[in-house]
């Protein structure tokens, strides 16, 4: 067997709050040491070696891959405009292009293209595929027509830092501009005329904490900075509104919001606040104009409402007044506002929807009961998911809507506002023969270790799972299960569909997501259960979902792998720690795991603007205690806490040397003190020399990834 790399130990201090911690592999962070690269460079040829022996599933699971996916496709074009927008990829190409049709008068039907035969008036907007040319990574971080259509801003990133080079093109065949904007973070956005665009900027802790204004055909030299934030936890952004009426400048932290407003057609006039800034109050506001005349502003918030709820009042002024009161347990995300109607973004029964309300005719659009006159999108089945997908048209009659399960290949559909008729504009295509029936999908609810009632949403191949005559699920017997999880940010991980993971499935094999607290999926109150003092419960959920799955005979230990990525890095390090009994083997993508260190050092991208999600070690001796306690890295041991012999299980763990999310350094170490404490273990890591937080650029070579890391899977739990 090959040996596994093992770098130096230099011993390095870490002391704070009387508690000293010595971290043997602190010095591998040293990014441009040779010493560094070589061990990575090492840790390469050491996995490559360790599974040489999985390069055939690694070639079949790929083949698996493309033979499901329609790898010469085109999306759903969406009107904005005088065009048709949309995005074709080509079989043997790695990335997609950008292209647009002319409008042919009013028409609100979008064309039907043949992605193999594209029409002659199409225009190319962009060819990723030669814009990577000569790169190992490419990423289109800014892409935004003006409003005029003459222009579009393209901002390229090629090294996975997430650090752009913003080029004005032409689109009307006028003459090239000189326009370049160096170092640019995502947030970019037009004035209404044009004839000005605003781009964010980062400092060196790579936080967006600078907005610039540029007029086009003028030196950058002459560019306008148009607001700084000094307060390292807040970020900020600029956009402009649906209507176009007006320029949004927002700053965030986790827990606040200060939003400040411009009318769109005077881009070098002052933002003024509309929404100012209060401790843990978050605001988000929308501005809704009829083309006949008349304007509101709309604001949704947490004042008052941990789920938030919704206040309006006319653009001229006014006291605002309620329109959707706070409703506890459903979450609401937002609103949209179009020319006739509105589109309320919410999460029910853990599940995200979409409500449409039209707007009233008079001086009042919203109305005494506008909840109660809205309808919610069906997506037919449970869970599944509806989204908001692009619509383009501000006075469009019609909503484009995505909706997905765990076995139901995306769909868009247009839903007319009027009549509610539901127009299906495309399905996903799932070549080979996929049968949406000989799948079952459901959600479990696991009792967590104080009683809360965790959702975990499950799928497999019927017979693996069946659905009994009450509706409940039963597996007949222990199979090979993925158990995943995030569990941070009050992000969710909802129902969708995954092509690729019809390998796992038509191997026998259970996948399921864990819905733990820290996540968004059951409102506020669910992400404030598993955030800073209470982040353990993050991990005990998760532990919990995990145990119920063997103790119910759905798995056994020997095969049953758990999977996270970044924060979810995190949430499957504690699990390893907490019960490595339990799984058979980890994957581990990107994963935050020297949470103390890096939640220390206010140098690094992200730290600052955190402290609101997992507190602030440096100021508070509770906060730093309590992150010791759950931190990965800190927590390998080799022995368990009655004193046997520690059995990690074997892991997989990816790491991008460009990643500004979450350093390289964290799971290079971890990996190694792993193995310190288990050296019969398997522990292999995996370095992605050229890349960043996302992984790979190009499909293809993420295609290839994902193969490798389910081959890896597969044959750890025999199911290969």
């Amino acid at each position: 067997m090959p040996h596994a790399p093992r770098p130096a130990q230099r011993p390095h201090a870490i002391t704070h709050h009387g508690d000293e911690r010595i971290d043997p592999y602190f010095w591998l962070r040293e990014k441009t040491n040779p010493e560094v690269l070589a061990h990575l460079e090492a840790e390469n040829a050491y996995r490559a070696a360790m599974l040489e022996d999985q390069q055939p599933l690694r070639e079949t699971l790929f083949a698996e891959f493309k033979a499901h996916i329609e790898e010469t496709d085109i999306s759903v074009p969406v009107r904005r405009g005088n065009f048709w927008y949309y995005e074709r990829t080509v079989e043997g190409l790695s990335y997609g292009i950008a292209c647009r049709l002319p409008v042919d008068g009013d028409d609100r039907t979008p064309p039907v293209i043949d992605p193999t035969s594209p029409p002659a008036n199409e225009q190319i907007i962009l060819d990723e595929n030669l814009e990577a040319e000569g790169h190992d990574f490419l990423s289109v971080g800014v892409f935004s027509v003006s409003p005029d259509e003459r222009w579009v801003a393209i901002g390229v990133d090629t090294a996975g830092d997430e650090l752009h080079r913003v080029t004005i093109r032409p689109l009307a065949g006028q003459a090239p501009l000189a326009d370049e904007l160096i170092d640019v973070s995502y947030g970019f956005t037009w004035s209404a005329g044009s004839d000005y665009c605003f781009y964010t900027r980062v400092d060196s802790a790579l936080r967006p904490h600078q907005i610039w204004r540029h007029q086009l055909g003028t030196d950058t030299s002459a560019d306008v900075l148009v607001y700084e934030e000094h307060d390292g936890e807040f970020n900020v952004a600029i956009g402009r509104s649906f209507d176009n009426q007006v320029l949004y400048l927002v700053m965030n932290s986790s827990m606040t919001s200060e939003v400040r407003v411009l009318d769109a057609a005077t881009p070098t006039g002052d933002f003024q606040v509309i929404a100012p800034r209060v401790p843990g109050v978050e605001v988000d506001i929308e501005h809704f104009s009829r083309p006949a005349g008349g304007a509101w502003w709309i604001k949704t918030t947490n004042e008052d409402a941990k789920d938030f709820r919704a206040l309006a009042r006319p653009e001229a002024g006014g006291l605002w007044r309620e329109i959707i009161p706070h409703r506890p347990g459903v979450r609401l995300e937002g609103i949209v506002a179009f020319s006739t109607f509105f589109v309320v973004v919410e999460r029910l029964e853990g599940c995200p929807s979409v409500r449409i309300i039209p707007a009233l005719d008079g001086d009042d659009p919203f109305g005494d009961d506008f909840i109660a006159r809205g309808h919610v999108v069906d997506p037919g089945q449970s869970p599944a998911s509806v989204f908001l997908s692009a619509n383009g048209d501000y006075t469009t009659p019609l909503l484009r809507v995505q909706m997905a399960s765990m076995v139901t290949p995306r769909l868009v559909a247009d839903v007319n506002v009027q009549t509610g008729e539901r127009i299906v504009r495309k399905q996903q295509t799932v070549k080979g023969g996929y049968d949406e029936s000989a799948y079952v999908t459901g959600r479990l609810w696991v009792t967590a270790s104080d009683g809360v009632a965790v959702p975990v949403t499950v799928v497999a191949k019927r017979g693996v799972l069946n659905r009994e005559a009450d509706g409940s699920l039963r597996a007949p017997a222990a199979a090979p299960t993925l158990l995943y999880g995030y569990g941070s940010y009050e992000a969710s991980t909802d129902p969708y569909f995954s092509a690729i993971r019809l390998s796992l499935l038509d191997r026998g094999v259970i996948f399921a997501i864990a819905h733990v607290r820290g996540g968004g999926e059951m409102g506020r109150a669910w992400y404030e259960m598993g955030r800073l003092e209470q982040k353990a419960t993050s991990f005990s959920d998760f532990v919990a979902v995990a145990r119920s799955l063997v103790t119910t005979g759905w798995t056994t230990p020997s095969q049953l792998g758990i999977r996270g990525g970044s924060a979810g890095g995190l949430l499957v390090g504690a699990a390893m720690n907490l019960a490595p009994e339990l799984f058979q083997c980890v994957l581990a993508d990107v994963p935050f795991v020297d949470v103390v260190t890096t939640m220390l050092d206010a140098s690094l991208p992200l730290t600052v603007g955190e402290w609101e999600e997992w507190g602030n070690p440096e100021a508070s001796a509770t906060s730093y205690r309590i992150m010791k306690g759950y931190s990965p890295y800190d927590n390998v041991t080799a022995v368990n806490p009655d004193g046997s012999v520690r059995r990690y299980p074997h892991l997989f763990a990816t790491v991008g040397l460009n990643d500004s999310r979450v350093g390289y350094w964290e799971a290079t170490k971890w990996v190694a003190k792993i193995r310190d404490m288990n050296p019969e273990n398997v522990a292999i890591l995996d370095v992605k020399m050229d890349n960043g937080h996302g992984g790979p650029s190009g499909r293809y070579d993420a295609w290839r990834d994902e193969a490798a890391s389910l081959a890896f899977f597969l044959t750890e739990v025999g199911a290969a």
